[in-house]
C-alpha cells in the first residue's frame, strides 16, 4: 500500500509538466519525512525550490536508506539479511518477485507450476511493505550520480494496456547495492533476440510452454504438410550449460511420458536438438559428461556439435551451412554484462561487469557496493571473476548484508559518514558442488571443488533423489516448498497438466 501510495503520488508530478518539482506534503515528498514536515510549515515555495520528483536525502535522526537494485539471488538474500531496525530498505526492480532458476525448467513443460518458483519481495523482506520508510518501486535505475548519492529511475509498464506512460524519478540513498543481474548471450548472432526464447524469467518459461503446446495442437489439424508438422514439432536447445541440459531432459520426460500418450496422432513426429559449441556441462566431470550424453541420447535428444551463425524466423544455420528448421528455439549459451552494467561510470572486471574490491565495494566511489552477476573482482585483487552461479550471487547477498550491518551498528549507516569501521574478513567463494537433472529420473551431483580437483561425483537415481531433496530445501519460503511437493507428487501420479492457459 505504501508503495502504491508513492507511485500515485509521482504520477501526480507527471501530471504536472509545467511544474519544476515535485508536489505535495506528505511523507512521499522528496525530501525524508522529517523533513517534509518542516518544509508543510514553511510553504510549497521552498519545497519546489529544494525539491526532486522521487525520495530525497535522509534526515538527522532517521534510519539511513539501503537502495537496492534487482530482485535476483544477490539482491533478495541482502534484504532478507539486512537489520530493517537500523535500515530502510527501498528496492528498485522491473520485478517483485524472486525466481528459484534451478526449477524453472521444470514449469516449462507442466511438472511445477509458475508460482511454485516465484517468491514475493513482501515475503522476503516484510518491511517493503510495512515499514513507513521502506518500498519496492517497480522501476528500473537508468543512470547513477555517485557524487549527489541519487539514482534516476524510470517506471516499468511495458505489456500492460491502459496503464500510464513511464515517468521517471529520482531516489536518495545512503548505501547503494547493485545486484541487477546480467543478460542472456547472443554473441552478436543476428536473429536470436527477435526468434530464440531466453529461460530466465517466469515470463520465458509460460512462452515456452505457450508455444510448445500451441504447436502441438496445430501440428494435430487436419491438412497440415508433412514438412510443416516436423518443423512446428522440432524443438531446439542452443546451449549445452546446466540449464540447456536440463531442459533437454525434462522436455525428452515429457514426449516420452505424456505427449506421446495424449498426442498420439503426432509423436513420432516430436523431436529435441540439443546444439553446442564444445562439450556439454563442461564444468563437470567427464565421467558425468558422458553418462548425460548418454541419457539424452536415449531419451531421443539429438546431440549436435555446431555454431550458429544465423537464426531466422523458420530456421537457424550452422557454421557447416546445415540448416535446422524449427517450432521452438530456446537459446542458453550463458550471460554477459547488461548494456546498463556496462555503460555505468565505474570501474570494470573481466568482460564489462562492475568491478570490486574483496569486500564487495566499487573503489573510489563511496556508499555503493555490487553483488551477483553483474559485478567481478577487479584485476588488482588478484582474484579470478567469479561464475554467474546462484550459489555465489547468494553467498555474495549474505556477506554484504552482515558486513553492512556491521557499519550501521558503527555509527556509518549514513552517506559520506566518517567513521572508521572494522569491515571484517575479506569475501572469499568456496564452490560447494553442481548439479543437473536429466530427466527419467536421472541426474548428477559433482562435489568438486573445481573442475580440475577430486571429489566425489555420482549419477542416476540416487544423484535425482539428492537434487530433488536439495532444491526442496533451498526454496526460499515452506509456502514454496509445499507447493513444489505438491506438484511433484501430483505429476508422478496423475502426469503433467497440458492445458494451454
Amino acid at each position: 500500500m505504501a508503495a502504491s501510495s508513492l507511485l500515485r503520488s509521482l504520477s501526480r508530478v507527471s501530471r504536472r509538466a509545467c511544474a519544476p518539482a515535485f508536489y505535495g506534503r506528505g511523507p512521499f515528498s522528496p525530501l525524508s519525512t522529517a523533513a517534509a514536515a518542516a518544509a508543510a510549515d514553511a510553504g510549497d515555495a521552498a519545497v519546489l525550490r529544494r525539491g526532486l520528483a522521487g525520495l530525497g536525502p535522509t534526515a538527522k535522526g532517521e534510519k539511513p536508506r539501503v537502495v537496492v537494485l534487482g530482485t535476483g539471488w544477490a539482491g533478495s538474500r541482502l534484504m532478507k539479511d539486512l537489520d530493517t531496525t537500523g535500515y530502510d530498505v527501498v528496492c528498485v526492480s522491473p520485478r517483485n518477485h524472486m525466481v528459484f532458476t534451478p526449477l524453472l525448467a521444470s514449469t516449462c513443460v507442466g511438472t511445477l507450476e509458475f508460482r511454485s518458483v516465484a517468491e514475493p519481495l513482501a515475503r522476503i523482506q516484510p518491511a517493503v511493505s510495512r515499514s513507513p520508510g521502506s518500498y519496492f518501486l517497480l522501476a528500473r535505475c537508468t543512470a547513477v550520480d555517485p557524487d549527489a548519492h541519487t539514482i534516476d529511475c524510470e517506471t516499468v509498464t511495458e505489456g500492460e494496456k491502459d496503464t500510464l506512460k513511464p515517468w521517471k524519478f529520482k531516489v536518495s540513498y545512503d548505501k547503494l547495492v547493485f545486484g541487477c543481474g546480467a543478460e542472456a548471450s547472443t554473441f552478436g548472432i543476428r536473429g536470436v533476440t527477435e526468434h530464440a526464447t531466453f529461460l530466465r524469467e517466469v515470463h520465458d518459461a509460460q512462452e515456452i510452454r505457450r508455444k510448445l503446446l500451441l504447436n502441438l495442437m496445430l501440428s494435430d489439424v487436419p491438412g497440415i504438410s508433412e514438412g510443416e508438422k516436423r518443423r512446428l514439432l522440432h524443438c531446439v536447445v542452443v546451449g549445452g550449460g546446466p540449464t540447456g541440459v536440463e531442459f533437454s531432459g525434462e522436455l525428452s520426460d515429457f514426449i516420452i511420458r505424456d505427449v506421446k500418450e495424449r498426442y498420439s496422432h503426432v509423436k513420432d513426429y516430436v523431436h529435441v536438438t540439443l546444439i553446442e559449441a564444445n562439450e556439454i556441462l563442461s564444468s563437470f566431470d567427464v565421467r558425468l559428461r558422458q553418462y548425460a550424453i548418454n541419457q539424452l541420447v536415449k531419451s531421443g535428444v539429438r546431440l549436435v556439435r555446431g555454431i550458429v551463425k544465423d537464426v531466422q524466423p523458420d530456421k537457424l544455420i550452422l557454421d557447416n551451412g546445415e540448416e535446422v528448421p524449427y517450432g521452438l528455439l530456446v537459446w542458453s549459451t550463458g550471460v554477459g554484462a547488461s548494456s546498463f552494467v556496462k555503460s555505468l561510470p565505474f570501474p570494470k572486471s573481466h568482460g564489462g561487469r562492475i568491478g570490486v574490491d574483496e569486500w564487495l565495494r566499487v573503489p573510489s566511489v563511496p556508499d555503493v557496493f555490487a553483488v551477483g552477476d553483474c559485478c567481478g573482482f577487479l584485476e588488482s585483487t588478484g582474484k579470478e571473476v567469479l561464475p554467474a552461479l546462484a550459489q555465489v550471487a547468494e553467498r555474495q547477498g549474505l556477506y554484504l548484508a552482515r558486513l553492512l550491518n556491521r557499519v550501521m551498528k558503527s555509527g556509518g549507516g549514513h552517506a559520506n559518514s566518517q567513521v572508521e569501521v572494522d569491515l571484517g574478513p575479506k569475501f572469499v567463494y568456496k564452490h560447494l558442488g553442481s548439479m543437473a537433472t536429466v530427466g527419467r529420473y536421472k541426474a548428477l551431483v559433482d562435489l568438486r571443488q573445481s573442475k580440475d580437483s577430486k571429489g566425489i561425483s555420482i549419477a542416476g537415481f540416487a544423484s535425482w533423489f539428492i537434487w530433488r531433496s536439495a532444491y526442496l530445501t533451498r526454496v526460499v519460503s515452506w509456502r514454496n516448498r509445499l507447493y513444489v511437493a505438491i506438484n511433484w507428487l501430483t505429476t508422478m501420479i496423475f502426469g503433467r497438466d497440458i492445458s494451454r492457459i
